[in-house]
C-alpha cells in the first residue's frame, strides 16, 4: 500500500489546501477535510460525534472517487450532499483545493458546496505536535513507558524478561553465535541445519528453488549448501525465519498491505543488489545488507504482540492516512516504532550490530548512528514503495544525501528494481515457500 506524497508535500504551505477522507458507519458515509499532510485523529471524530466512524477500504475509496460524475464540477458538488467534517483551520477558507490521495481527484471545492452539512472539529495533527507529544529517553526508556501506559505490565526488572515474549529456539540461537562469529564456516553450520528437521527441509526446498536455478540435482544438505546457497545465505534465511516465526503474524492488519514475507523477501533481495553496486572501499557486507532487510519489519510483528487491544487502532490509522510515514502513526498511537522496538529486541538477543542498527535507522538513514547498512535499507524500502511493493507514503525523489554517501544513483537504484521485476516470478515463488514454512 503506497500513497503519493509528493503532491501533498508540494503544497503543503497552502492555507487552502485540504485532504479528502471518506469513513463510514452503519449509519453511512461521511466526508472530512483537514490540512493535506496532517494525521487524521479519528478518535477526535469518534469523540465529537459519538459515531465510531472508520476508514473505507482503499480500494472502495479509489472506485468511488473514480466515478465520472466527481469530474464535473456538478458531480462535485453533490458530493457534498454527505456529511461533512471540516478542521477547525479551514474555518475561514473560502474556497479549499481539495484533493484525494486514492484515486487521484483533485478540484477547488467552494464553501457554499458544504457549508449546510459542515460541522467544524479540530481534526489534525501535524509532525511536530506528534513529536512534542512523545516521551523522553532511549529507545529502552521509550519501550519502557510504552509498555506501562499500553499494557497491565509494569517493568520492574530487565524489560526483555518482562514481555512475555517467546525465547529463541536452540537452533537459533546457535544460528546467531554462528552469525556473530567471522570465523564461522560450511563447516560448523551443516551440523545445525542437520539436527533440526524443519530447518533441513527448509534448506532443501530454498535449494531447489527456481530462483537459484542450481544446475543438476540436489543429493544432501551439504549439497545444498556448499554447491547453492553458501553459508551467509543459510544462515540469514534461516535466522530470519526463525525471527519471523517467533511470533504469529497479526491479523487485523491494514487492509490493501504488502504481505510480510514479501516485503521482507523483496526487502532484502533489492538491498543486497544495491549494495553489490556500491564501491569496494564503502561496501558493506552483502550477507547483513541481506538479513538487515529481511528483518527491517519483525518489529511489526512484536508490535502486534505486545499491543493487541490498540494494534486494530494503529491499522485504522495507517488506513486513515496512509500518505503519512508509518513511524508517525505508530508514534502517536502507541509512542513507539516498530523501528525502535524490533532493534532493540535484536540488539538484546545478540544479533549483529550492523544489523540492528540498519533496522533502526531506516527512517533517518542520516542520523549520526545510522551508517550504510540503514542507508542501503533506506534506499531499497523507498524504491520498493515506487513498484507496490512495500508500505508506506510513494514519494519519488530520492534523498540525494543519501544516494551521495552509498555512492549509487537514483538511476541505478531503479535499474537494480527492474532487474528484480524481470524475476518476480520465481521471487514469489520463492517467497510463497517461505511463508509456507
Amino acid at each position: 500500500m503506497a500513497i503519493g506524497v509528493n503532491t501533498l508535500e508540494t503544497d503543503a504551505g497552502s492555507s487552502n489546501f485540504a485532504r479528502l477522507v471518506l469513513l463510514h458507519d452503519n449509519i453511512g458515509k461521511v466526508l472530512v477535510l483537514l490540512p493535506a499532510v496532517k494525521l487524521l485523529n479519528l478518535v477526535s471524530i469518534w469523540r465529537e460525534t459519538e459515531r465510531h466512524l472508520q476508514p473505507v477500504k482503499g480500494d472502495d475509496v479509489r472506485r468511488f472517487f473514480s466515478q465520472e460524475t466527481l469530474r464535473t464540477k456538478e458531480g462535485q458538488r453533490k458530493l457534498f450532499s454527505l456529511p461533512v467534517f471540516v478542521d477547525d483551520a479551514f474555518e475561514c477558507q473560502d474556497v479549499l483545493d481539495v484533493l484525494e490521495p486514492y484515486s487521484g481527484l483533485r478540484f477547488s471545492a467552494d464553501r457554499s458546496w458544504y457549508i449546510a452539512n459542515m460541522r467544524s472539529i479540530r481534526l489534525g495533527l501535524s509532525a511536530s505536535d506528534i513529536d512534542r507529544a512523545q516521551p523522553k529517553g532511549d529507545d529502552e526508556a521509550v519501550i519502557s513507558h510504552a509498555v506501562e501506559r499500553f499494557t497491565a505490565l509494569r517493568i520492574r526488572q530487565r524489560l526483555e524478561d518482562t514481555l512475555g515474549l517467546p525465547s529463541l529456539a536452540p537452533t537459533t540461537q546457535k544460528i546467531i553465535m554462528l552469525r556473530s562469529d567471522p570465523a564461522a564456516g560450511v563447516d560448523r553450520l551443516v551440523p545445525v541445519v542437520k539436527v533440526d528437521p524443519s530447518l533441513s527441509a527448509q534448506v532443501m526446498s530454498w535449494s531447489v528453488s527456481p530462483y537459484y536455478a542450481a544446475p543438476g540435482s540436489i543429493q544432501s544438505i551439504d549439497d545444498a549448501i556448499i554447491r547453492v546457497l553458501g553459508f551467509d545465505l543459510v544462515v540469514n534465511l534461516a535466522l530470519g525465519i526463525a525471527m519471523g516465526k517467533t511470533l504469529t503474524l497479526p491479523e487485523d492488519t491494514p487492509r490493501n498491505q504488502t504481505p510480510y514475507w514479501q516485503q521482507a523477501v523483496y526487502t532484502a533481495t533489492l538491498a543486497e543488489r544495491l549494495a553489490k553496486k556500491m564501491e569496494s572501499s564503502i561496501r558493506p557486507k552483502p550477507g547483513l545488507v541481506y538479513l538487515s532487510g529481511l528483518l527491517h519489519n519483525f518489529g511489526y510483528i512484536v508490535l502486534a504482540h505486545l499491543f493487541p487491544p490498540h494494534f486494530s487502532l494503529l491499522s485504522r490509522y495507517i488506513e486513515a492516512n496512509p500518505h503519512l510515514r508509518l513511524d508517525y502513526i505508530e508514534k502517536h498511537i502507541l509512542h513507539v516504532t516498530r523501528e525502535q522496538v524490533g532493534a532493540w529486541l535484536m540488539e538484546s538477543w545478540s544479533l549483529p550490530e550492523e544489523v540492528y542498527n540498519g533496522v533502526r535507522y531506516l527512517n533517518e538513514p542520516l542520523n549520526p548512528n545510522a551508517g550504510v547498512y540503514a542507508q542501503i535499507v533506506h534506499l531499497a524500502n523507498h524504491a520498493l514503495r515506487l513498484k507496490g511493493w512495500a508500505d508506506g507514503p510513494l514519494e519519488k525523489e530520492f534523498n540525494t544525501d543519501v544516494l551521495a554517501l552509498t555512492g549509487l544513483s537514483q538511476q541505478q537504484v531503479m535499474a537494480e528494481v527492474e532487474g528484480m521485476e524481470a524475476d518476480s516470478g520465481v521471487l514469489k515463488e520463492f517467497t510463497q515457500s517461505l511463508a509456507s514454512h
